[in-house]
């Protein structure tokens, strides 16, 4: 439990606190987040073999990049950008996640 709070709960968490901060702030925040929790599950699809591990993973890592696409202002998502991206994120790894244990 200690292991997934600080793996996968304290990085959404700052995620979520993160989200009235300006975009800079928010940026690194997520950016770093991101990052976190997306090693997390490459280290744990590694150790484990968790099949959604796999996928959640690389997802995560890839989703950096539209965050620091936005929040750099290269990317524009629109007013609600991050919304869009926190969304995807979200939805992203639930689906990932409920697909491949289905497998």
């Amino acid at each position: 439990m200690r292991n997934s709070i600080l793996a996968w709960w304290l990085p959404l968490g700052a995620m979520l606190v993160a989200i009235p901060l300006g975009d800079g702030v928010k940026t690194v925040i997520w950016v770093a987040a991101l990052a976190w929790m997306g090693g997390a599950c490459v280290a744990n699809s590694r150790r484990c073999g968790r099949v959604h591990c796999r996928y959640t993973g690389p997802f995560l890592l890839a989703m950096i990049l539209p965050v620091l696409g936005h929040g750099s202002g290269l990317l524009s998502l629109g007013e609600q950008g991050w919304l869009w991206l926190g969304l995807t994120t979200g939805l992203g790894m639930a689906v990932i996640w409920w697909l491949s244990e289905r497998m």
